[in-house]
């Protein structure tokens, strides 16, 4: 019986290099043919290899035949070449825009699927699409092209305050602010948050979306670290603005942040997804799309919509913390996402996905904020609805310098005097984020004169970001 016994050796020189096929011999032969010769078994095992479809439907033998099958590759997967010469897109505020990012949104407009497409004053340089870059297809969805926090958003809490009221209740600002926002990961709140978000069946559809809950209400009320802030101001609404607000000083609150983990997650995925099936050339192999035609375009459509909707519940939390800790009541709220993809009915009335990454929804009357900087003047503006910006407008003023040539060029000291100077207390924050980082954003909002209405000025006075 040894004798007969099949050892790898055997096999291998028979022709079998496969360690799976050798096991799989083994194994099978042990079973089921102990009680031939070595020869015999090495006979049959070399009839196999040689002719493995004979063996293809055998009780015993399929499925060794089966690894010697030849195996048909179905390419799962389309190569896609770009267009010679990109599609015309408007720029708003060129001067303020590096070439770097013009050709970074000229590569975006050589894409097969992109139809219309728009660059705001504040862009400069992304992953993939600019940021300040606005793409629009006909039913195809870019991961990329809405970005990492799906859903960053701006929402502004408006209150009939006193104007002096900052400065008479400046500690208690400070402590809420302190204690009730929570940036980053380093420090999570010790009550969870609760939000009607987190009983959405999408979190059921699926895998993905189930393994995500848990971090979904562990940040749930949170903000992001790097730009993401809170900040209480003062706020100028103008005269005829459309708020059916009376003109005058009042007190906000403003934030800015999206959907932490969840989203960052939800993108990587399925940008991962559209880079296996969407194959681009290098340098834009980022903006792979995934179409709503197919089950992981749909997917990711409903999964983008929930990260939104859990962003915006991350502000709802924010601001009512807020609210409650000084008994303060809003008079309204305000808020817009700039991360996203809207499905939006053109002039023609066609329908196109419209991408905003960091850039902000300005149809007519729609109202958003625009954000300066930690001391300079954000924008409550309404939208003017402007076919060639894709009834969009800048999200912020856009950074001129990167976050390592800001802390390059500016210092502790130098930026304490900058803040005192205008009038405005940070808690925490960083270098990167000092104000000479971003452009002027009087000029980029006056470049906007055609895309929105300008219906008050928020100024920063208290303000919360991450630690350094």
């Amino acid at each position: 019986m040894g004798k007969s016994k099949l050892k790898g050796k055997d096999l291998r020189k028979i022709g079998y290099k496969s360690n799976n096929a050798i096991s799989i011999a083994i194994d099978l032969f042990s079973k089921h043919y102990k009680h031939i010769s070595k020869n015999e078994k090495l006979d049959i095992l070399i009839k196999i290899r040689e002719n493995p479809e004979n063996y293809a439907s055998d009780e015993v033998l399929s499925k060794l035949a089966h690894e010697f099958m030849e195996k048909v590759e179905k390419e799962d997967f389309t190569i896609y070449k770009l267009s010679p010469k990109p599609k015309p897109f408007t720029v708003f505020g060129k001067k303020f825009i590096d070439s770097n990012t013009i050709h970074q949104m000229e590569m975006a407009m050589q894409l097969p699927v992109a139809i219309k497409g728009a660059l705001m004053p504040d862009a400069h340089v992304g992953y993939g699409l600019p940021i300040g870059g606005v793409l629009a297809t006909e039913n195809e969805l870019i991961p990329y092209g809405v970005g990492l926090d799906i859903g960053c958003r701006m929402s502004l809490s408006i209150y009939d305050l006193p104007p002096n009221y900052l400065k008479k209740n400046a500690h208690a600002v400070k402590m809420a602010l302190k204690e009730q926002t929570h940036f980053g990961i380093k420090t999570m709140p010790t009550n969870k948050a609760e939000h009607e978000v987190l009983e959405r069946v999408e979190f059921n559809e699926t895998e993905l979306l189930r393994k995500l809950h848990g971090k979904a209400a562990k940040q749930l009320g949170t903000s992001g670290s790097g730009n993401h802030f809170v900040e209480f101001g003062e706020l100028i609404l103008h005269d005829n603005n459309t708020l059916q607000i009376q003109p005058g000083q009042y007190i906000g609150i403003l934030a800015h942040s999206g959907s932490r983990g969840l989203g960052a997650t939800i993108a990587q995925y399925y940008t991962k997804l559209a880079m296996d099936s969407c194959r681009l050339p290098k340098g834009i192999q980022n903006l792979a799309w995934l179409s709503l035609d197919q089950a992981e375009g749909q997917e990711y459509w409903n999964a983008m919509n929930l990260a939104g909707d859990y962003a915006k519940a991350c502000h709802d939390v924010i601001h009512q913390k807020l609210s409650k800790a000084l008994n303060i009541k809003p008079l309204m709220i305000i808020e817009n996402h700039h991360n996203f993809a809207w499905k939006e009915k053109q002039k023609d009335s066609s329908q196109l996905i419209v991408h905003r990454k960091g850039a902000t929804p300005a149809k007519p009357g729609e109202l958003g904020i625009i954000p300066g900087s930690m001391t300079a003047p954000g924008y409550l503006v309404s939208g003017l609805g402007m076919e060639e910006s894709l009834n969009s407008a800048s999200h912020g003023a856009g950074r001129r310098l990167s976050r390592k040539k800001t802390r390059e060029s500016i210092t502790g000291s130098t930026l304490k005097k900058t803040l005192k100077s205008a009038g405005v207390t940070l808690i925490d924050g960083s270098l990167d984020e000092a104000p000479t980082a971003y452009k002027n954003i009087e000029e980029v909002i006056h470049f906007q004169q055609d895309i929105i209405r300008v219906e008050g000025i928020f100024q920063p006075r208290i303000v919360r970001m991450d630690k350094a």
